[in-house]
């Protein structure tokens, strides 16, 4: 992968991966943590675990489609993006109102972002 696309790919895959990661098998669950977030290659996925190069590219293929897959149906990334674009709303909103009755709503607002 390559340039500013396969950074927004990479975070995508990251993001489906933090929420549906465990509905995926233990292997599928290894492969992505191994190309995705510690930065292997195929080759070397490929040689850790003894198989093919095509055979872990299959692997990584099929766990992004389920990821997706589940995206579709469920929706949670895609939710949780709107959630974050509301309370970033929210808190400009705050920021307008006098400072002392923003104490209060920025106190919720954090209990919203944890």
């Amino acid at each position: 992968m390559q340039g500013e696309n396969a950074l927004e790919k990479t975070n995508r895959i990251n993001l489906l991966f933090d929420f549906y990661g465990p509905l995926l098998t233990e292997k599928q669950q290894l492969f992505m943590k191994c190309y995705f977030q510690d930065d292997y290659s195929l080759g070397e996925i490929a040689a850790d675990f003894a198989i093919s190069r095509q055979a872990v590219y299959e692997h990584l293929k099929r766990a992004t489609q389920m990821l997706e897959m589940y995206e579709a149906k469920l929706g949670l990334v895609a939710r949780h993006e709107r959630f974050q674009h509301n309370l970033e709303l929210l808190e400009r909103e705050i920021s307008r109102l006098p400072k002392e009755s923003q104490g209060p709503l920025l106190q919720a607002a954090a209990r919203l972002r944890e």
